[in-house]
């Protein structure tokens, strides 16, 4: 991974979460990165401009009435020279001037003077983030091509926990390193499916299993990082929707996640089927919530639940099914048979347990196809995703390009 060259314009604005803003310059200096900070006056009483100076190994600039800098109109020359601009952190008040178009100082001229790709890093409380009015600044900043990186789930500084927490730095560093990768996807729709499905048995109990969603959801972001239109649907989890994605659909269980799937797949290219589907459901669902009494058992009656991907490659037409088999043993076996039973494109295998698969950061995959199979290493989730992205669109190409 490299970004040697890339011209990256980091903005800083007010907010505590700045101190994270000093190794990420360090970070994306280690990868050749050429780094120009520009702070808000508020982002000046977290850290100083001497300290990103001396990181970035150039001057920073805080004020739209620089007169040195301005007598060459220097804001517009920033604008230029940018290929990509992180604001790290984005707080509620940067995104609100910014989604109502103002430019009432040098960081938010920036934003609105260049043609480059605009990233927002979120940092704010949970309460804060939740609030009608950013959520409605952040619909419109996506609308006019925006992307968000995060915010994350956790810790913080207020000593609330929730959604609010800025990405850490080697995160945001791997997402813009990322973002100049090829180009593989480009004018293609690509859907993914990702997360568990709950089955209620009653208000209050559930069947459900135990994946994050991590895996389906950095897949949708390195499908967006090769140029994808990507819709996802997702199970209920805690994570933010990944950068670059255009829709996401929020279902519960099997049944909901079928017809979601089935309805946005007539405008899909490829389906990445990450999801942890259940299999089965209860065939009664309790109005009440049922009461233990003791010495009795409790028999639930299942029933199957729709295969998502066996309803697609029953159509005459449908996109490059490409499913995912999560297996305590026998992974091969298994894999390679629902490969040819729901006459799949391609399926990505992978062993559960031992560090792996889910409730794990690392994951490591096989893929088969009818005539041939690719072992991808452990590795991190989202490092993971943008190799199975490659070859995803690598046998797309060869076989419907």
């Amino acid at each position: 991974m490299s970004l040697a060259q890339r011209r990256i314009l980091l903005g800083v604005s007010g907010g505590i979460a700045a101190y994270k803003s000093c190794e990420l310059v360090r970070r994306l200096r280690d990868l050749e990165a050429e780094v120009r900070v520009v702070m808000t006056e508020g982002a000046t009483h977290f850290v100083s401009p001497t300290t990103f100076q001396a990181l970035s190994g150039q001057s920073v600039r805080v004020s739209l009435w620089d007169a040195q800098a301005e007598a060459a109109m220097g804001h517009i020359e920033l604008a230029r020279w940018a290929e990509r601009i992180l604001v790290a952190p984005a707080s509620a008040d940067l995104l609100a001037r910014l989604a109502h178009g103002q430019a009432d100082d040098l960081l938010t001229t920036l934003c609105l003077a260049s043609a480059a790709p605009l990233y927002l890093a979120p940092a704010m409380n949970q309460q804060m983030w939740a609030h009608p009015a950013v959520q409605a600044n952040i619909a419109t900043l996506r609308q006019r091509g925006a992307q968000l990186l995060g915010p994350a789930v956790g810790d913080q500084a207020c000593g609330d926990i929730g959604s609010g927490r800025m990405l850490e730095p080697h995160e945001l560093r791997d997402a813009l390193a990322a973002s100049f990768g090829n180009q593989s996807l480009a004018g293609l729709r690509v859907l993914v499916s990702a997360g568990p499905t709950y089955e209620d048995i009653d208000p209050v109990r559930f069947i459900g299993n135990r994946s994050s969603g991590r895996m389906g959801f950095a897949v949708a972001e390195a499908a967006a990082q090769a140029g994808a239109e990507v819709t996802l649907v997702a199970g209920p989890v805690s994570l933010a929707t990944p950068a670059g994605v255009m829709r996401r659909v929020d279902v519960r269980s099997a049944a909901q996640m079928h017809a979601a799937v089935i309805g946005a797949a007539v405008h899909a290219d490829i389906y990445i089927g990450a999801a942890a589907v259940g299999d089965y459901r209860p065939l009664e669902v309790s109005a009440v919530k049922l009461k233990k009494r003791d010495g009795d058992d409790l028999t639930l009656r299942l029933g199957e639940n729709p295969d998502i991907l066996a309803s697609l490659a029953a159509q005459t037409e449908h996109p490059f099914l490409v499913g995912f088999a999560a297996e305590t043993h026998d992974v091969a076996d298994y894999a390679q048979g629902k490969l040819r039973r729901k006459g799949l494109d391609m399926i990505a295998a992978n062993q559960v347990g031992g560090g792996l698969g889910f409730e794990a950061a690392d994951n490591a995959l096989t893929l088969y196809w009818a005539d041939g199979a690719a072992e991808l290493a452990r590795a991190a989730k989202p490092e993971l995703a943008r190799q199975l992205i490659a070859h995803v669109a690598a046998r797309y190409r060869a076989t419907r390009g």
